[in-house]
């Protein structure tokens, strides 16, 4: 019983480990964080696609610098011309955006994200 009354809390040590673990969660999240963001812009750009009228029409040349529109307004740096695939199926056209985002996470350790987006523009 006497070991009840002496506890008071956390010891310093405890606290100062609690602290570099928040620390570097709250890090990995701010550098995380905006990746998936900025592919959640990737994702609406291209279901954004959909709502152009007869796309699937168009010639792919022409489907990619609307696609590039969307992305430069959503403010996308990740993903270039080169990561963007357009192939012509039988229903319509298939766009894939298939690219890599690298970001410094503590020294010489990097957070690498690997982001395949892809959507079928059908015919109508």
């Amino acid at each position: 019983m006497n070991t009840i009354n002496k506890q008071r809390g956390m010891s310093a040590i405890g606290l100062v480990i609690v602290l570099l673990l928040i620390g570097f969660f709250t890090l990995i999240t701010l550098r995380v964080g905006p990746m998936y963001l900025e592919n959640f812009s990737v994702t609406s750009s291209l279901a954004s696609l959909k709502n152009e009228p007869d796309i699937a029409a168009k010639p792919g040349i022409e489907i990619l610098q609307l696609l590039m529109k969307r992305l430069d307004i959503n403010d996308v740096e990740n993903v270039n011309p080169k990561d963007i695939a357009i192939t012509r199926i039988s229903t319509g056209v298939l766009v894939s955006v298939k690219y890599e985002v690298r970001k410094a996470l503590v020294g010489n350790f990097d957070v690498v994200g690997k982001f395949d987006e892809s959507v079928e523009l059908n015919q109508r």
